[in-house]
Order: structure tokens, then C-alpha cells, then sequence
């Protein structure tokens, strides 16, 4: 059951991407607590604080209507990852952010739910342009902003990661 009753629901040829459930929590909690792995997402140490981050994307859907969808695999029904549009105190503006857990890395996951959160992100939510946030140590999701044509725009001071650099996306009109 989800804990977003207005998160959408919608799949891709792999992938469910729908709102935060219960289940969902463990997993989350894992790769947040993940040092190395989350270190481009914030990272925890202390397993109370990565469970008021999983609570704070619940709150995040209802201040903005909007917020981290988790990537469900198809295949197994598990959680896969997390993506979406991410707007919180003190960020430039919205960004689209992706994470893959452990064993879902190097397939091509948070490509293919990326785009689809982009997609959802212009057509249902109306947005204009998008952005994705990234720490400059983040090869593999530098690599990912570029496979989705998104292009480095600046670097600036972000509340809570540091120095981050700012990629563009295109313009929902560039995408047709």
C-alpha cells in the first residue's frame, strides 16, 4: 500500500515506478546507510536519521506533490532504486535525482527510470525545465545526466552536499 495516495503509478518495459510503501523502507535505509555507495545522496551513519530521510520524502510528497518514487524490478517485485523530482529548502530549484541499490547497478535501471520520471515530470506535472544536482566526485551519474542530454550549467554552494554542480536538462520542446 502506498503512503502517497496522489503518487502516480506507471511502468516501464523493466521497471514500476509508483510511491513510497512500507516495504520500501529497508532498503532505502540500506543504501542511505551505505557510506561509500550514498556518499553522492547525503549518507548516514546513524540508522534513526536515514529512517527520518525515507520520512521526509513521504512529507515531501505532500508540501510539493511531488517527490522520490521508488523503482520497482518487474522481474522480482523488489525495490530496485529510487527516482523522481526532489525540491527541498534551499535548493536552486526542482531537480531530477536517481539512485540504483546494490545488485541493480550497470543495467541500465536508473537510465530508463530517469527518463521516465523526466517524461512524467513535463507532461503530468508541467514542468519546463529540469535540473539534476550533482556532487563533482559522481562519475557514474555525470555520465547518466549526459546519456540523458542534460548539460553542465554551473557549480554552487548546496546547503546540505557542498560544492554540486548544476546539469540541465532539455527543454520538454527539445525532446520531441
Amino acid at each position: 500500500m502506498t503512503l502517497v495516495a496522489h503518487a502516480p503509478r506507471f511502468e516501464t518495459d523493466r521497471l514500476i515506478l509508483r510511491g513510497p510503501e512500507l516495504r520500501d523502507a529497508e532498503p532505502l535505509i540500506g543504501f542511505l546507510m551505505d557510506e561509500v555507495r550514498s556518499e553522492g545522496f547525503g549518507g548516514y551513519t546513524k540508522r534513526d536519521d536515514a529512517w527520518r530521510w525515507y520520512a521526509l520524502n513521504i512529507g515531501h510528497w505532500h508540501i510539493h506533490g511531488y517527490g522520490y518514487l521508488t523503482i520497482e524490478d518487474k522481474a522480482t517485485g523488489n525495490p530496485a532504486g529510487i527516482t523522481g523530482i526532489w525540491n527541498p529548502e534551499g535548493w536552486p530549484e526542482p531537480e531530477l535525482g536517481w539512485v540504483v541499490f546494490e545488485g541493480y547497478e550497470g543495467k541500465g535501471i536508473a537510465y530508463e527510470a530517469a527518463l521516465a520520471a523526466r517524461t512524467w515530470a513535463y507532461s503530468d506535472l508541467g514542468f519546463a525545465t529540469m535540473t539534476s544536482n550533482i556532487v563533482p566526485s559522481n562519475t557514474r551519474s555525470i555520465a547518466l545526466a549526459k546519456r540523458l542530454g542534460a548539460t553542465f550549467e554551473r557549480e554552487y554552494d548546496n546547503v546540505q552536499m557542498g560544492l554540486d554542480h548544476l546539469y540541465r536538462h532539455p527543454a520538454p520542446e527539445a525532446l520531441k
